[in-house]
């Protein structure tokens, strides 16, 4: 049973908002099923690979154990149950075991610890790979060369160099980090150079032959592992092109980040200011540069490009947001003037923990199709979640590399070029190879074919972003043009933004006939866009932080016969005049071909134009990829006007069936005109929730409020989630936010009591939806039980018996507490003779410890044997036994000892409880 605290959240609190009225209810994060969950028994013991630990003192904690190594990345590890978020766990320096501890709402085996899961990235942990026949996938046809190829290198020659300055102190973080960049910068160019930053993932940290460690700072004989020289090839593509690089190291923050509740993007966001103030600095001083800098070309700080990998990319994207719209100085690194430009970001596999992209700076997306580490792809929020919150100007792309991995834009993650160990983050069982990622797969990118692709990508967006070329759009606007360069890598690309103009956006309150609105994040598999049971997973469909997530919508298209209509149509006319062409981004099944569609408007007034027909294929795809991605296609809009069609006024939007059946997915359509505007921030509130920890008290009833920090100008909306901590669910709530103002106020009422527990969160989150921006996106209030633990004994039940019997003793608390108490013993040798293999029975051993009976040996000599002990919350006291079998073998008696050990390190405690007992020969 889940025994709650005596602490609770007003109904006010659960509504959230001031002046709010009830939203729906919702649950935390359910991921797409997967077969396999791991049961909890009707005795109430956990599966295997899953205990509970802590007691007398130390906190309660589920554990898991991995039966093989968890490589340190980018992607989040998570326990679930019943498919909503538990939380998630810190890693043991094993690399096997995850610790969460349980607070007030998730300790005990109970039904909240049924259908225990782990998963990382949108991928199961702790379930068996699928095995079996499979077809081999096949690349696309490669798309027409365009005009311009930014992957051929430049006219300027290059220099490389490093700088290492004083390390720095980043709230949260207890340990200094540093400030290290290698910089490759061209020769001879003219003037002011553009910059371009590159910020690295998450990785292992430190190295010692093939030994790898989290730790920071690194220990004695070991080194730092340089992932910030991994991207070395594209730096010097970029210098010979005329742009500044530089490439600074974050494993302070790597080493120190697990316990940040934001993954450490604010701490990424303020060492990436810290060194671009540097810059600012040096170009203004550049006496006062190091020499790598200082003999370079100065860099324009005007123009500055931030390139981010992995949870890189979600640092990059909050340092620009944090240049735009200032972080509470309490949170942030970082407190001088911003003195430098973003004019736009590279994002390559990268995490978004907070799903709020900023708005009004333009992004390039990569996406990896063989990412073993962030799996679902879920940059692709990068694209749709800017989508109505800014002004629309800012181009944000999406560029799909079929066969990529994660690791291998970094050539210091790349096995072979790597100095300190590395590997291939798409882990595939050569017995039962993956059709698409697979080594040897026909889409699969060898590293070479893979860092040449990204390398040309990079380039491309600078050239767009920072030289203003518009000749290179179309490789990243879903114009359907390829870079040679990247050959024979086959990149696709979707877009918004830019001079996408009015259209149909399903989040935006469209009615829908002859196909479903469907949610992106559903709790009910019937609401949900893809079916569970789909093979493979959507990036558009990335869960976040509840379940079901309001306004995040699509729709699903599903026939049986040609001609087969489905209409789109909105609450009010649009206008697509000036348009050359209606841009829809929809994708259908991996690996189907030929749905084709045809596509038709609707004006005002009633008229029908047929604008043309669309041919789509599916992306090679299995079940471990997230292939369900949208093309983008695009529609002339010279039909409508030989029809007389009225484009100021359109209503709606037909896509009728031409295949005799199928199914498709529509994300959104634009009226779209070539071109690349100028972006522009708009002044926005920024919304920021803190977390404050209280103290329970012993008696009384007090209200605490969340921190918020609304900053900035105007007006926005943004949606605000409660989370009930005795239930998991959430309510939710639209809700107008302006600088300085109580908006969003959460009150928590808090009552003491002298009963020992555990800590108790209440958690808030926030997502923009318009005209806002966020920044810490989680906070709440923890409450901490300030009670101390009871006192634990233990006491010979049956501590001397005949063999055949089972020995027993009691573990008692001196009083009840509010959570479940227990404690682990493992065997320890006991005074000589000690009782054997053979005097217990087979099965208790080989369920208890794993190991046979045979050869006879003391139980002291079985490696694994231990005896858990759980006192359920409101109860004083559980027996521990251990079974014993009647041999008919005279012999003396015989004893056996179990020793306490600690939960966090596994060891004996040296105060510790004893078990002690002896067996007497039944004759």
């Amino acid at each position: 049973m889940v025994h709650a605290r005596r602490i609770w959240v007003t109904a006010a609190a659960l509504l959230a908002v001031a002046g709010a009225s009830p939203g729906a209810a919702v649950a935390q994060v359910q991921p797409r099923s997967q077969a396999g969950t791991s049961a909890v028994p009707e005795d109430g013991t956990l599966p295997p690979g899953w205990r509970l630990a802590g007691g007398r003192a130390a906190p309660p904690q589920l554990v898991w154990r991995s039966d093989r190594p968890v490589t340190m990345g980018d992607a989040r590890v998570e326990f679930r149950s019943g498919g909503r978020l538990l939380g998630m766990p810190r890693p043991d320096a094993d690399g096997h075991t995850f610790r969460l501890p349980l607070d007030g709402h998730r300790a005990g085996v109970s039904p909240r610890l049924r259908g225990l899961q782990v998963w990382s990235g949108g991928r199961r942990l702790d379930a068996p790979r699928a095995a079996g026949a499979v077809a081999a996938a096949r690349p696309p046809a490669p798309l027409p060369a365009n005009a311009v190829d930014p992957g051929k290198p430049g006219a300027y020659r290059t220099t490389t160099g490093e700088y290492s300055l004083k390390s720095v102190k980043l709230p949260g973080l207890s340990a200094p980090v540093e400030m290290r960049g290698v910089v490759v910068a061209p020769v001879g160019a003219p003037g002011r150079r553009p910059l371009a930053l590159f910020l690295h993932g998450r990785h292992f940290t430190c190295y010692k032959g093939q030994d790898i460690t989290g730790d920071w700072p690194c220990k004695a004989g070991t080194r730092p592992v340089p992932s910030h020289r991994g991207y070395l090839r594209d730096q010097k593509l970029l210098a010979s092109q005329g742009y500044v690089t530089v490439s600074i190291s974050a494993n302070g923050i790597n080493g120190q980040d697990h316990a940040a509740e934001d993954g450490g993007a604010q701490a990424r966001s303020s060492l990436v200011r810290l060194h671009l103030a540097r810059w600012a600095d040096w170009a203004a001083h550049p006496e006062t540069a190091p020499p790598v800098v200082r003999h370079s070309a100065r860099a324009d700080l005007s123009r500055v490009l931030l390139v981010g990998h992995s949870r890189g990319g979600e640092g990059v994207n909050r340092a620009a947001l944090d240049s735009l719209y200032p972080p509470p100085a309490d949170q942030d690194g970082y407190h001088g003037p911003v003195r430098w430009t973003v004019r736009g970001m590279v994002l390559i596999g990268p995490t978004v923990f907070g799903q709020n992209p900023v708005p009004d700076v333009p992004s390039v997306t990569i996406l990896p199709g063989c990412d073993g580490d962030v799996s679902d792809l879920e940059g692709e929020v990068y694209v749709d979640g800017t989508r109505a919150v800014g002004d629309g100007r800012a181009l944000h792309s999406a560029v799909y590399v079929i066969g990529a991995d994660h690791n291998f834009f970094n050539s210091e993650w790349t096995p072979g070029q790597a100095a300190a160990p590395a590997e291939d983050d798409f882990s595939d069982d050569p017995r039962h190879p993956d059709p698409v990622c697979g080594k040897h797969a026909a889409t699969r990118l060898t590293a070479d074919q893979q860092h040449r692709a990204g390398s040309t990508y990079i380039a491309a967006a600078a050239r767009l972003f920072l030289a203003g070329d518009d000749r290179v759009r179309p490789l990243l606007d879903g114009s359907g043009k390829r870079a040679p360069s990247a050959d024979p890598a086959r990149v696709l690309s979707h877009a918004v933004g830019a001079r996408r103009g009015a259209g149909f956006l399903p989040d935006g309150g469209v009615s829908v006939t002859g196909a479903r609105l469907c949610e992106a994040v559903a709790a009910v598999p019937a609401k949900a866009c893809l079916d569970p049971r789909a093979k493979g997973a959507s990036p558009h469909f990335a869960p976040w932080a509840t379940t079901p997530e309001t306004g995040r919508q699509a729709i699903a298209l599903h026939w049986t016969r040609s001609g087969a209509p489905a209409r789109v149509s909105l609450a009010r006319p649009v206008s697509l005049s000036g348009s050359k062409a209606l841009a829809l981004r929809l994708f259908v099944p991996p690996n189907s071909r030929g749905t084709k569609l045809d596509v038709s408007l609707t004006d005002s007034a009633g008229r029908t134009a047929k604008l043309g027909g669309i041919s789509a294929d599916g992306l090679p795809g299995s079940e471990r990829t997230a292939s369900y991605w949208a093309r983008e296609f695009r529609v002339p809009l010279t039909a409508a006007g030989r029809a007389g069609l009225a484009l100021g006024s359109v209503k709606s939007m037909e896509l009728t069936a031409r295949s005799a059946s199928g199914q498709a997915w529509l994300m959104d359509a634009w009226g779209w005109r070539p071109g690349t505007p100028a972006a522009r921030a708009a002044a926005l509130p920024r919304v920021d929730l803190g977390r404050r920890t209280v103290a329970e008290g012993d008696s009384g009833v007090r209200t605490y409020h969340v921190p918020v920090s609304v900053t900035g100008r105007g007006s926005g909306q943004v949606r605000v989630y409660v989370v009930d901590p005795a239930t998991g669910k959430a309510r939710n709530r639209l809700v107008t936010v302006h600088p300085g103002g109580h908006d969003i106020d959460v009150p928590v009422e808090v009552k003491g009591n002298t009963r020992y527990g555990t800590d108790v969160s209440y958690d808030v989150l926030v997502k923009a939806v318009h005209g806002a921006v966020v920044g810490s996106y989680q906070g709440g209030v923890t409450v901490h039980d300030d009670d101390p633990a009871p006192a634990m004994t233990v006491t010979p039940v049956a501590g001397r018996v005949t063999e055949g019997h089972a020995l027993k003793w009691r573990l008692s608390l001196s009083k009840a507490v509010d959570v479940d108490m227990s404690a682990l013993f493992a065997v320890a040798p006991a005074t000589a003779p000690e009782l054997s293999t053979k005097d217990v029975p087979a099965r208790w051993l080989e369920e208890t410890a794993g190991a046979k009976a045979d050869p006879e040996r003391p139980l002291s000599k079985v490696g694994g044997l231990t005896l858990w002990a759980d006192i359920p919350a409101g109860q004083t006291s559980a027996d521990i036994t251990v079974p014993t079998v009647a041999d008919r073998v005279r012999e003396q008696a015989e004893s056996v000892r179990f020793r306490q050990l600690d939960m966090q390190t596994g060891e004996p405690r040296p105060d510790g409880l004893v078990l002690s007992g002896s067996v007497r020969d039944a004759s």
